[in-house]
């Protein structure tokens, strides 16, 4: 076999298992620190505040307003509350909001960050941070925003609500699928995608009938680290443009906006990448963009934008901003095949491929 590629494997410390969190003070003083700022959001303000006793001496204080789609005003009061307190670390505690506040506190701190998800968000092994301004949503990436330490205790995933493991769960599996086919993707990158679906993929249908099953809590937090993971190391492409888009521009929520566009984007890649999205072909069977359709309807994801706030008329503007400045994508966009893709996602219709 003729092989050529570039991997390059993340510095983060990976710390996996049943009763992890419990040793986030010792992951504090091995990164020379000793005054941690907690973050959660207005719903998690209780377990972060548990949190930061737990940690005794090493806490500072907690910051419970961490908000989807990383808007900057409310990074800006987080910074100005770091430096009030002098942390010299923030720990993260929740799903992709609160992560996504310590990434963007980092960029513009140079703190050291413990991220401790109780989503399958994936962002907490990135180096990407998106964050919103005036309307719309921007990425970058940078290694200043890959946290440090990424704690992952599947007890805490316990309590998670169904609706929401599915849709964070679909989300995840969004970050696999659009690597298979990313143009920096590599052997090792479509393994771990590959890996990390199969994970999901057995882990949501026994959620939805046992949300307390401790072995598919573990299975659906271990796949949901490989494929963020696998998110970190290759460039993104239409789906991920696409609900930037949305939830930059029109407050769409995360998770549910990957969950109904998934089927939709990679249905729309199929055709132009057949044989790299093969993997989602065996994991779920059928062509890809159906086969993700009937998984996630089976499980009882929503199906459709339009039960989410977006309105029909937005859908031209979507299309607008969607290929403006597009990312790498095998198939070519146009602004008038976009808008009938997201035409389809609105209406929750089965997509064609």
């Amino acid at each position: 076999m003729n092989l050529s590629f570039v991997y390059q494997g993340s510095p983060a410390h990976i710390v996996f298992g049943e009763g992890s969190s419990r040793h986030v003070g010792e992951w504090v003083e091995k990164l020379g620190a000793s005054r941690a700022l907690v973050l959660t959001t207005p719903h998690q303000k209780a377990e972060g505040e548990a949190m930061a006793t737990a940690l005794g001496g090493l806490a500072v204080g907690t910051y419970d307003n961490a908000t989807m789609h990383t808007p900057v005003d409310v990074t800006e009061a987080a910074v100005a509350r770091v430096l009030d307190l002098k942390a010299d670390v923030v720990v993260a505690l929740g799903g992709g909001s609160t992560t996504g506040l310590g990434k963007a506190i980092a960029y513009r701190t140079d703190l050291p960050q413990i991220v401790v998800p109780t989503t399958y968000a994936g962002s907490e092994v990135t180096p990407i941070l998106g964050q919103t301004e005036g309307g719309e949503k921007t990425t970058l990436r940078s290694p200043k925003v890959l946290p440090e330490v990424v704690i992952y205790d599947p007890g805490l995933t316990l309590g998670l609500p169904v609706a929401m493991s599915v849709t964070s769960g679909l989300n995840a599996i969004a970050h696999a699928a659009e690597a298979l086919y990313a143009p920096d993707g590599n052997p090792i990158t479509a393994l771990m995608a590959a890996e990390g679906m199969r994970a999901i993929r057995q882990a949501l249908p026994v959620i939805t009938a046992s949300a307390r099953d401790r072995q598919a809590r573990t299975d659906a937090l271990y796949g949901a680290w490989l494929c963020g993971s696998v998110l970190g190391q290759v460039a993104m492409s239409l789906h991920h443009k696409i609900c930037h888009t949305l939830g930059g521009s029109f407050d769409t929520p995360h998770a549910e906006t990957h969950a109904i566009m998934l089927p939709h984007t990679i249905g729309f890649n199929a055709g132009a990448a057949g044989k790299e999205l093969q993997p989602v072909s065996d994991i779920f069977g059928g062509t890809p963009g159906q086969a993700l359709y009937d998984f996630a309807r089976s499980v009882g994801s929503p199906m459709a934008l339009k039960d989410f706030g977006l309105k029909e008329i937005d859908l031209d503007r979507a299309a607008e901003i969607a290929t403006r400045n597009p990312y790498a994508n095998p198939r070519p966009i146009d602004r008038a095949s976009i808008r009938a893709l997201l035409q389809d996602a609105w209406e929750g219709s089965r997509p064609p491929l």
